[in-house]
């Protein structure tokens, strides 16, 4: 089901999950339900369910948003922008990555070579304005260098940063444990318990579920 997210003065933004690729990766789709415009967050696969699901719902999307660099959520990203006129977006730290199949690892995760130029190098604390929509890029390195969250009023699309009882594996290149921690602790905990959490595989969760539950958040 689509969920809503109720602004001041009503409601007006949607998202919708949908587990595209061979590894399922969750991609979302957010909406400004008054003016349709939408920002399409890790188009891992399957660009034509994608593509069934903004045209049955009338949207234009105007960004492609990457939380990291990685072939299982870049998959339909190129189809995406060409189809939709659309700007692709990553963090500064993962630009050359999306550049390179054997960074990426899209070659090695039973994809095609993916290789793509981002049209803008994001930072923390961008603003990325869809409609009525604000979307706020929080850096979380940790998963990669580069790898980010989006806060979207009370959620959180985590990326790899943050699941429902785990954490994103730090053995790749550009990994690290502890800043995958550090980030989890100093930049998404800091959030209220009931502040919603969409991660890039897997069920939803939320903040004060994680704090709680999550064995490699807990002590």
């Amino acid at each position: 089901m689509d969920k809503r997210i109720r602004l001041a003065g009503g409601i007006k933004v949607k998202h919708k999950r949908l587990p595209l690729g061979i590894y399922q990766a969750n991609c979302y789709i957010v909406w400004d339900e008054q003016s349709r415009k939408a920002v399409v967050i890790d188009p891992g696969g399957d660009f034509e369910e994608l593509k069934t699901f903004i045209e049955n719902n009338g949207l234009n999307v105007e960004y492609i948003i990457l939380t990291h660099g990685h072939g299982d959520h870049i998959g339909a990203a190129a189809e995406a922008k060409e189809y939709y006129n659309a700007k692709i977006m990553i963090h500064a730290d993962d630009y050359e990555m999306l550049k390179k199949s054997d960074k990426n690892y899209s070659s090695q995760m039973g994809y095609k070579r993916i290789e793509i130029e981002a049209d803008k190098k994001l930072a923390h604390g961008d603003i990325i304005k869809v409609g009525n929509v604000s979307l706020e890029i929080i850096h979380t390195p940790g998963h990669t260098k580069g790898s980010i969250c989006i806060k979207c009023e009370n959620k959180i699309f985590s990326g790899d940063t943050l699941f429902a009882g785990s954490i994103g594996r730090t053995d790749l290149e550009g990994g690290s444990f502890n800043n995958i921690i550090t980030s989890i602790n100093e930049k998404l905990l800091i959030f209220p318990d009931n502040t919603e959490v969409y991660p890039g595989h897997g069920p939803s969760t939320t903040i004060g579920t994680e704090k709680k539950y999550n064995p490699f958040l807990r002590g």
